[in-house]
């Protein structure tokens, strides 16, 4: 018989076959994998985006939120447990797995890449809790006891955050015990090197200031949990997990991960981190924090060692012990005022370097007027004298007394026009005392401020 007109040979017949096979295959396969990476980037963003939102935000960029000063606040806090529902390492209910082991804020200059980062003690009084305790690692648990609210936990901490240190909170970011161990074992262990002896018995922690220290996961959970035996307690255990993160970043940055760790990672951080940022905002923070290392992350302890202030204190209160302000129960302003001044942008404001200014000029009142001027700009901390003598011939004179001001030296190299002399060429007779920066005004008439 003749073959019908247009009959499709057999072969081409068993082609397409299983071309529909592995169209079929593909179709399915990616069906799930959109399930999965659907749920999964809703996780890590707390509802607010989906798949599609990842294809958007592939060619988008946005802006991140900032405050009035153009900052961008993120609070991190860390609960106990090994899941979002609570339970320990193995399974079962975790006892006290929704109170904050660490409360961390950072403020960010999207700018300039300026990064901040200062921890409050879980010990911290701030009352108004639902328990008599009172203390700050219970506002989450207490506003999401059920577990079904973990914003309003979130926000809740949001708020007594931004109470405590007189900011406004833009994004928060909740991570668990288990993404912690997770993520570090994902990426084949971190190393640590920390400031202070660790020997707590009650987690097996013992490292030795200094030296590099391999951890796997179960360890960095350990350390990040280490309070006893430590030098300063809940500020010793804020440390540690800071030194933790860097020592994170460092192996992201170096550790030439390869495609199952990457998927192990975003598994791990998907199942037990939760966040405010929606997907658009997440590469954002991600493509700053590429060019950021932990070393340039400005550490800001609440006990200013440099001029040996404590911002908080010990206290015994109904038989239980607390972290207070040392300005008193509930008194934050010395560290509102601590907080704004290192979390600012403007080196200037942050460094609040001493400043001695003294009238060589022979014109009476140029140092105070001068004084003012420099008040005026941020230069907070000026004190005044006179010049022993009178040869001064240029306008302006500029030493740097101590090397530790370099944002202060370097904007009144530019203000003045001149270059910073240093300490050793300071003119006999002069007593800078505790300046870090010493101003001479000069008899030269014909030179004018920049």
């Amino acid at each position: 018989k003749k073959a019908k007109k247009n009959a499709i040979p057999k072969k081409h017949k068993k082609l397409k076959r299983v071309l529909l096979i592995i169209a079929a295959i593909l179709l399915v396969g990616g069906i799930a994998f959109a399930i999965w990476g659907n749920a999964l980037i809703a996780k890590l963003t707390g509802g607010k985006s989906g798949l599609f939102d990842l294809i958007g935000a592939m060619t988008s960029h946005v802006d991140l939120k900032t405050d009035k000063n153009g900052r961008t606040n993120v609070l991190l806090f860390g609960t106990s447990g090994f899941d979002m529902e609570g339970s320990g390492i193995d399974g079962t209910e975790h006892d006290g797995s929704q109170l904050t082991d660490s409360v961390m804020f950072l403020s960010l200059d999207q700018k300039t890449g300026d990064v901040a980062m200062t921890s409050l003690p879980r010990d911290l009084y701030v009352g108004n809790t639902c328990t008599s305790t009172g203390k700050v690692n219970e506002v989450y648990y207490c506003a999401n006891m059920d577990g079904k609210n973990e914003t309003d936990g979130a926000e809740a901490l949001v708020s007594t955050v931004e109470e405590i240190f007189d900011v406004d909170i833009q994004y928060w970011a909740h991570l668990n015990w288990g993404a912690l161990m997770k993520v570090v074992d994902s990426v084949g262990g971190i190393t640590v090197t920390l400031d202070e002896d660790i020997e707590d018995d009650w987690t097996k922690t013992y490292i030795k200031a200094g030296v590099p220290t391999d951890l796997n996961g179960w360890q960095a959970v350990a350390l990040s949990r280490a309070r006893h035996g430590t030098e300063m307690g809940d500020f010793s255990r804020g440390n540690s997990q800071q030194k933790i993160l860097a020592g994170l970043q460092n192996k992201l940055l170096t550790g030439g991960l390869d495609l199952g760790s990457v998927l192990n990672i975003v598994d791990a951080v998907g199942d037990n981190i939760r966040s405010n940022l929606s997907l658009e905002e997440m590469k954002a923070v991600f493509y700053i924090a590429k060019d950021i290392s932990m070393d340039q992350i400005r550490q800001i302890p609440l006990i200013d060692y440099d001029n040996d202030i404590a911002y908080l204190t010990t206290a015994s209160m109904n038989g239980a012990s607390y972290v207070v302000p040392s300005a008193g129960v509930k008194n934050y302003t010395d560290i509102q005022d601590y907080i704004h001044r290192l979390i600012s942008s403007d080196p200037v404001i942050r460094e609040n370097a001493q400043i001695l200014v003294l009238n060589g000029s022979g014109s009476e009142g140029s140092a105070s007027s001068e004084k003012a001027k420099l008040k005026t700009d941020n230069f907070s901390n000026v004190e005044t004298g006179n010049a022993p003598g009178s040869d001064y011939p240029e306008k302006y004179y500029l030493y740097d007394m101590t090397d530790k001001k370099p944002g202060t030296v370097d904007a009144l190299k530019k203000r003045y026009g001149v270059e910073a002399l240093p300490a050793n060429t300071l003119p006999t007779g002069i007593n800078a005392g505790n300046a870090d920066i010493v101003i001479i005004l000069g008899n030269n008439k014909t030179a004018t401020a920049q």
